[in-house]
């Protein structure tokens, strides 16, 4: 194989590959002796067909086998011997070949620029602790007990009301039938939460243990039998216990409940999950900070491939005309992309970063936490759709990259009070908001130029007059 490679413009490139035919001949005989094993043919013993017979029957299935596996293979080899990294899939152009004939032709590849990630060693990275006031933390415990139901039984001859537990059996009918589903025993409402059907637990208010009580109402738009959704229905109910809500005591007992080992172990772990809660926000805004950073980088060509495809995924899901309008802000965020993405590759590769299977697994175990009854929905996407699987190896690659150059960076850590960490993030909030509403305006005031300057040079093109035409002169006759 002899491999030319010749510079177009900027990162593009044209290679040009020649494989002599003799290298092309000794593959297809190779390839021949792999089919004689399997082929039968009349009046030939297996394994033991003429080539001769082999290349009438299977010449040009064989051929285009070989030629495609060569084509592959020297592609690969040819980009790697010249160390070339492709932006995008190159573009193969044939201009010889056939049976008996020397193959040449010609891959046009935009390649990847050459980047270098020592400038990261210059990154300042600010890291905040938030400090919990012990008084948040009971505030936060205080708030859980107040969730918890906890209730004790009602005396003799109490009449219930709002926020007691009425627990009853009931029966119910539409126009005096009975219909699918229309018992319940041991059924338990809060009174004043309108859980069960609208208007339900408003009835029971004043009911004794031990009453029957007829409830009606009218069937929701989502009960399960379709033919009498907003039918009117008559729920007698059997009332079996009225209790009334106790307050939770917070102690030991009551931590727990709650899964600790003592209430000042639930203590420690309530702070710590008000700690985690600002922490991730907060260490968005100091990844923010460190691709910001890294956008000021360098960089001096970008293929323009790459900015094609990531102007397309940005501008998913809008219109045609909104497109055009933000086209330049689309294309400057595009770069920026590009260039952060490529500069943290390449800080991955000289750091020996990647992500194993097993890391992938894991990520994919907590999305099975966080969507429980919903784990095989989960699983089945994934093992569909490898694209998700790059998209979350390339997330997890990110972020291990991130974590790495803030071990490299000159941190500083400072301690801030949930308050302050609160006034961070609103900054950071409205920040965002303003930057977006800037791009927008930036975008529609060049637009606003563009239509004043053509208004401009239409108004131009009819202000004309005939003034600034040479008049004709009549001529007249002296006589």
């Amino acid at each position: 194989m002899k491999v030319t490679v010749e510079n177009k413009k900027g990162l593009e490139k044209n290679l040009k590959v020649f494989v002599d035919k003799k290298t092309i001949s000794g593959f297809m005989d190779e390839k021949y002796e792999e089919i004689r094993k399997d082929v039968v043919i009349k009046g030939f013993r297996p394994g033991k067909v003429p080539t001769e017979i082999l290349k009438r029957q299977f010449g040009k299935a064989v051929y285009g086998e070989v030629i495609d596996k060569l084509l592959k293979d020297t592609t690969t080899k040819a980009l790697e011997e010249n160390k070339i990294k492709p932006a995008g899939q190159p573009k193969i152009d044939l201009k010889s070949f056939g049976e008996g004939k020397d193959l040449e032709y010609t891959i046009s590849v935009t390649e990847l620029p050459k980047v270098s990630a020592k400038g990261l060693s210059s990154i300042k990275v600010e890291e905040y602790v938030v400090k919990i006031d012990p008084k948040e933390t009971d505030k936060r415990i205080s708030e859980i007990a107040k969730s918890q139901n906890n209730f004790k039984d009602a005396q003799t001859n109490y009449s219930s009301k709002i926020n007691d537990l009425v627990i009853f059996d009931y029966k119910a009918s539409v126009d005096g039938k009975e219909f699918k589903g229309n018992e319940g025993k041991n059924t338990q409402l809060v009174l004043g939460k309108d859980l069960f059907i609208k208007g339900f637990d408003k009835q029971l208010e004043g009911v004794k243990s031990g009453d029957i009580k007829n409830v009606k109402v009218n069937l929701p738009e989502n009960f399960p039998e379709k033919d009498l959704i907003n039918k009117s229905a008559v729920f007698e109910c059997k009332i079996s216990a009225v209790r009334i809500p106790e307050e939770v005591i917070i102690n030991d007992d009551f931590a727990k409940n709650m899964g600790a080992k003592d209430l000042s172990n639930l203590k420690d772990l309530i702070s710590k999950q008000i700690n985690d809660e600002y922490k991730n926000s907060l260490a968005m805004i100091t990844k923010k900070s460190i691709l910001e950073q890294i956008e000021r980088e360098k960089l001096d060509q970008l293929p323009s491939n790459l900015i094609e495809q990531e102007v397309k995924i940005l501008s998913q899901g809008m219109k045609e005309d909104e497109v055009k309008k933000n086209k330049k802000s689309l294309e400057d965020q595009a770069k920026k992309r590009i260039k952060t993405g490529l500069i943290l590759n390449a800080f991955g590769e000289e750091n020996k970063i990647n992500v194993t299977q097993e890391e992938i697994n894991v990520e994919i175990q907590k999305q099975f936490r966080m969507m429980p009854g919903q784990e095989k929905i989960v699983k089945d996407y994934y093992e569909q759709n490898p694209s998700a699987i790059d998209s979350l190896r390339g997330q997890i690659y990110e972020e291990k990259i991130i974590e790495e150059i803030k071990k490299k960076a000159k941190t500083t850590k400072k301690e801030i009070s949930k308050e302050e960490a609160e006034k961070i993030l609103k900054e950071e909030n409205e920040n965002n908001i303003k930057e977006q509403a800037k791009l927008i305006q930036i975008d529609e005031t060049k637009n606003n130029k563009k239509k004043e300057i053509k208004t401009k040079s239409k108004e131009t093109k009819k202000t004309k007059t005939p003034a600034s035409k040479p008049k004709k002169v009549k001529k007249v006759s002296k006589k």
